[in-house]
């Protein structure tokens, strides 16, 4: 697939009243762009988008319309509620004041994923709180303001938990449970940790790790938490870590060369992961094996 863009979204981005503070263009995200802006009062309508647009408010409270005539709604959204908009229908929306919004445009392929390759059909919402999708907007859009190259697995875990969750509680009609995932064969298993193994440094999508073990990238994520009790990134995290271990405890290289060759974006960041994950840093493991 190709990157998501402007050109995927519903229009409201081009508005002369928005401001833009940051997007996901030019990092390669295939299923999924994130926008964050300042916008000002609009009335507008908009033709069919392709994707699915979850716009988070971080300000508020401000009165929005969605309609015209009799199937007008209005309502006056606080900081943390959500706009829901369908791919695929026309909106018309009206914003009585100032905002400052983060917008999630997600590709119908994800949802369908997300429920197992069915179609899946979102309800309009107007307003609607759930602290789930707010904090996966926002963690989307953190990481677009903080970017390493080595989050994209992280990225892709976080498209399909987001596309997860609007499929679990944003469906017009409610989808079917799940089947309960059974893991990864260890031919599966192996394969894919081979596959983390050969690219620990290079940037590694869901996308790449799924066709090693030969399935979707959604049914991939639940099969492998069952098989590890871990999501890829976290898996793929701890192997880079270890990997950055053995190297500090036995060689003598710089430790920024470690850290690319594990696939940490600078010596930096392996630091502040190191950190936050074993409670020590590069130069105290190095110290501790002389």
């Amino acid at each position: 697939m190709a990157e998501l863009g402007l050109a995927d979204t519903a229009g409201i981005l081009r508005q002369p009243g928005v401001r833009p503070r940051g997007s996901s263009a030019g990092l390669g995200w295939e299923r999924l762009y994130v926008s964050s802006q300042e916008e000002l009062s609009y009335r507008a309508d908009f033709e069919p988008s392709p994707t699915h647009l979850v716009i988070l408010h971080l300000s508020g409270p401000v009165t929005v319309r969605r309609g015209r005539g009799a199937t007008a709604r209005s309502g006056k959204i606080p900081a943390g509620g959500l706009f829901l908009q369908p791919a695929g229908r026309t909106l018309s929306v009206e914003l009585d004041g100032r905002l400052d919004t983060v917008h999630a445009y997600l590709a119908d392929q994800a949802l369908r994923e997300a429920n197992d390759g069915r179609p899946v059909e979102l309800s309009e919402e107007l307003g609607a709180t759930d602290p789930l999708t707010e904090q996966l907007v926002l963690a989307l859009d953190g990481t677009v303001r903080r970017w390493e190259p080595s989050a994209r697995t992280y990225v892709d875990h976080l498209t399909g938990m987001l596309a997860a969750q609007l499929v679990r509680c944003h469906a017009a009609r409610p989808a079917e449970p799940p089947s309960v995932p059974s893991g990864l064969s260890e031919r599966q298993l192996s394969a894919v940790r081979d596959l983390m193994r050969e690219r620990l440094a290079e940037p590694l999508p869901i996308a790449d790790l799924a066709a090693a073990a030969s399935l979707s990238r959604s049914q991939f994520t639940r099969q492998f938490r069952a098989s590890t009790g871990q999501s890829p990134h976290q898996y793929l995290l701890r192997l880079r870590l270890e990997q950055a271990c053995r190297m500090l405890r036995t060689g003598t290289w710089p430790i920024g060369q470690i850290a690319a060759d594990c696939g940490f974006t600078h010596q930096e960041h392996l630091t502040r992961v190191m950190r936050a994950r074993l409670g020590t840093t590069p130069a105290a493991v190095r110290r501790a094996a002389a």
